[in-house]
């Protein structure tokens, strides 16, 4: 069934004018230990209203370790027995909303100073429309690190498109991480 929700026509008109980019390179995702890592999933995240499955990566290694700390260090106790491992990936998109700075995000409606923050709603209204008009994904700033982070919407790439390039051979230390951050 089509989805016939009704969407914002100026946030519209503004991301259909964005250029669909192709991205083409290596980026970095942390998954749990048995968990595919090219695998994305239908979450209630920044960049997924849980309506389609996104794929979230960072253009740097630290900038993936960060996202997934902080997500880790939002439970009431930091899981100790969840093993965690780092994964290089080739990530082939063909068209690809690019928001290449924190400006780019204001002009979307996004509040910038708060964007470290919880609060999905504006993001997740990109997100959402992107999907809706073709992106095959997006590339935005990281909340949690100085860095780019690439959200790809698993559906929308061509089967092949994300491989896993390398995964490294021990388990995140999360202690070692933060003391070195």
């Amino acid at each position: 069934m089509a989805d016939r929700r009704a969407r914002d026509l100026e946030l519209l008109d503004a991301i259909d004018a964005f250029k669909r980019e192709p991205f083409a390179r290596p980026v970095w995702r942390v998954a749990r230990e048995g968990r595919e890592p090219i695998l994305g999933a239908a979450t209630n995240s920044r960049w997924c209203d849980g309506t389609f499955d996104a794929l979230y990566t960072s253009l740097d290694r630290d900038g993936a370790l960060a996202e997934i700390h902080a997500l880790l260090s939002s439970q009431p106790v930091f899981p100790s027995n969840i093993r965690s491992y780092v994964h290089k990936l080739a990530i082939d998109a063909k068209a690809t909303l690019r928001l290449a700075d924190l400006p780019a995000l204001a002009k979307l409606g996004v509040n910038v100073e708060r964007y470290r923050e919880r609060d999905y709603t504006k993001t997740q209204a990109i997100a959402d429309t992107a999907y809706f008009l073709g992106f095959d994904g997006l590339v935005a700033p990281s909340a949690r690190w100085d860095c780019l982070n690439a959200v790809l919407f698993t559906d929308r790439v061509a089967p092949g498109a994300i491989a896993v390039l390398e995964t490294e051979k021990r388990p995140v230390d999360w202690r070692a991480w933060r003391q070195a951050r």
